[in-house]
């Protein structure tokens, strides 16, 4: 028996799961994230992207060239206002608050930190798609590709006039087109970033000692996000088949009222196996840096929020 134990001192108890406060702060917080990062990098890396997928076809060389086509510089942002920051405002917020309950419910049954960060980033990501992703990735995906009106002599609409124009004509499920590619996208994406995010960490705390709840530094958390964001990239072909149904391209050999068994099934007999994964490059980049910004600098920023208000929530595991 140890000398501790034999004098009476208390023996260690489960370990406290922290519950990051429900305030309108950490949804501010959230949203101002996610509008930082497609201001910057998100957005000339989402055109990429959506470019490459939306034209099987296309280098990397080529699809930067189509872009700069599209308007210089300003071809790289297309999209970006108003439906990029309508998403980005929105879908952030809900990330980071419906991401931490889910974590912290799941670490109170019981899950690992591996565990409840993929609960967590599952969770998030479906309501992301269903509660604001749906209608404003159509919209972008719509600007982006129908850059292939002006090429056949046809002047492409404006942003609301196309939005009008859809929802005249297929009302709310137009609007959602590919709602469900972006439930799968999301769901597989957040629950990877952060799961993978997460068992980065773990490594990272063996690696420095640190297996006992101390605080890991900014570069830290920052590596551990990087990794977890590019290697989520795995999913690529789901981001492909809801670029395809999204797409304004007009191909008569394409079947009508896609779902995301059709549209898997037309990539690959037309571009096979690579095609599903066109535009993964700038995939990997995009995630690695939505990752940093949401899951690093989340963390970082929600730890600051609580010392500045001085609350925190404990359970007991």
């Amino acid at each position: 028996m140890s000398t501790a134990v034999a004098m009476g001192a208390p023996a260690a108890g489960p370990p406290k799961i922290e519950k990051k406060p429900i305030k309108f702060s950490n949804l501010l917080l959230g949203a101002g994230l996610n509008l930082f990062e497609v201001t910057t990098l998100g957005q000339p890396l989402e055109v990429i992207k959506t470019t490459m997928a939306a034209n099987r076809q296309d280098s990397f060389a080529g699809a930067m060239s189509r872009i700069w086509g599209r308007g210089g510089i300003l071809g790289y942002y297309q999209g970006l206002i108003p439906w990029a920051w309508i998403e980005a405002s929105t879908k952030g917020a809900v990330l980071l608050f419906v991401a931490s309950e889910a974590e912290y419910y799941a670490k109170t049954f019981g899950a690992g930190n591996f565990a409840a960060g993929i609960t967590g980033g599952m969770v998030g990501g479906v309501a992301q798609a269903y509660a604001t992703m749906g209608f404003c990735t159509c919209m972008k995906t719509v600007e982006i590709t129908q850059h292939k009106l002006a090429a056949s002599g046809v002047k492409p609409p404006s942003t609301f006039q196309t939005f009008a124009d859809i929802y005249r004509k297929e009302g709310i499920r137009g609007i959602n087109k590919g709602v469900n590619a972006v439930a799968i996208r999301q769901t597989t994406n957040w629950g990877s970033r952060f799961g993978l995010s997460r068992l980065a960490e773990s490594g990272i705390r063996k690696a420095t000692n640190k297996e006992h709840g101390e605080k890991l530094s900014a570069v830290e958390k920052i590596v551990a996000s990087a990794l977890g964001g590019g290697l989520s990239a795995w999913n690529q072909p789901i981001e492909v088949i809801r670029v395809e149904m999204q797409s304004k391209t007009v191909d008569p050999n394409r079947p009508k009222n896609l779902t995301v068994g059709k549209t898997f099934k037309y990539i690959y007999s037309n571009n096979g196996l690579k095609g599903l994964y066109r535009g993964v490059t700038p995939r990997i980049g995009l995630g690695v840096w939505q990752t940093v910004c949401m899951v690093a600098l989340g963390d970082l920023a929600k730890d600051a929020v609580e010392k500045l208000t001085g609350e925190t929530v404990t359970a007991k595991h």
